[in-house]
C-alpha cells in the first residue's frame, strides 16, 4: 500500500512538470495490473482458501468447545497447506505475480491455520483460563515471527528450515491428542499447555530442521484422513 502511494504521488509530480508522457505511462501501467478477485480462479491459490475454510470451520468448533472436531479442522488445513505448493508447483504458465500473490495468501492465512487455531485450542480445552492467555498470545506471535523471517529469508541454503516450520504445530497438537484418554482433563491440559510452549520455542529456535519432500503427502493425507475417523469417533463418543 505504502509502494502504491509512492507511485501516486510520483505521478502526480511529473504531472504538473513537463514529462507528461511518462505520467500516462505510468498510469497506464497502474491500470493494467490484474484485479484481486483474479487470483481466486488460481488453482492453488483455491487449495489455500480451502484451507482457511478448515481453519475457520476449526475456530468455530474450539469456541464451541468441540475440540476433537477443531483439531480435525486444523489436521485439514495441514493437508490443503502442503496440496497447494505441489499444485503450484506442477503448473505451467504461471507468472510472476500468480507466484509472488500465492505466497503472500498462503502465508497470511498460516498465521490463522496454525497460530490462532492451536491458540483457541488451548483457550477453550482449558476453559478460557488466564494462564493459558499468555501461551495462546506467544503461539500467535511466534507464528507471524516465524513466517515474516522465512519470507525475508527462505530456505536455509536452499534446503532446510531455520526454526519449526509452522505447519508441523496442527501435526503435532493432533498428535498429543492420541494420548488424551489417558490423563484426566486438568493433566492433559497442563501436558498440552507445556507441549504448545515447545513448540513456540522451537518455531523461533536458530536450529535446521530439512524440508521433507512433496513425497511426504502420502503420509500426510494417510495420518490426516486417520486422525479424521479417530478424532470423530472421540468427538462423538464425548457428546
Amino acid at each position: 500500500m505504502k509502494l502504491l502511494k509512492n507511485d501516486l504521488i510520483a505521478d502526480t509530480e511529473e504531472y504538473k512538470g513537463e514529462n507528461n508522457n511518462s505520467h500516462a505511462l505510468k498510469v497506464e501501467k497502474l491500470s493494467t495490473q490484474p484485479s484481486m478477485v483474479s487470483f481466486i480462479i488460481d488453482l492453488p491459490n483455491i487449495c489455500t482458501l480451502c484451507g482457511l475454510l478448515c481453519a475457520f470451520l476449526g475456530i468455530y468448533f474450539a469456541i464451541q468447545g468441540n475440540i476433537h472436531f477443531a483439531v480435525i479442522g486444523g489436521l485439514w488445513a495441514v493437508l490443503f497447506d502442503w496440496l497447494d505448493g505441489l499444485i503450484a508447483s506442477k503448473m505451467k504458465g504461471r507468472t510472476h505475480g500468480d507466484r509472488a500473490f500465492g505466497g503472500q495468501l498462503d502465508s497470511i492465512i498460516d498465521i490463522v491455520s496454525f497460530g490462532v487455531l492451536p491458540a483457541i485450542i488451548l483457550l477453550s480445552y482449558t476453559n478460557y483460563s488466564l494462564w493459558s492467555i499468555p501461551v495462546g498470545f506467544a503461539i500467535i506471535a511466534a507464528c507471524a515471527i516465524r513466517l515474516s523471517y522465512f519470507n525475508v529469508y527462505g530456505l536455509t541454503g536452499g534446503k532446510t528450515y531455520t526454526g519449526l516450520a509452522v505447519d508441523y504445530n496442527g501435526l503435532i497438537v493432533s498428535f498429543a491428542f492420541l494420548f488424551e484418554s489417558f490423563f484426566n482433563k486438568t493433566s492433559f491440559s497442563i501436558g498440552l499447555t507445556i507441549l504448545l510452549m515447545v513448540v513456540v520455542a522451537l518455531n523461533l529456535a536458530s536450529i535446521q530442521i530439512p524440508k521433507f519432500s512433496k513425497k511426504w503427502l502420502f503420509g500426510i493425507a494417510a495420518y490426516v484422513i486417520g486422525m479424521t475417523i479417530y478424532l470423530g469417533r472421540m468427538q462423538l463418543y464425548s457428546n
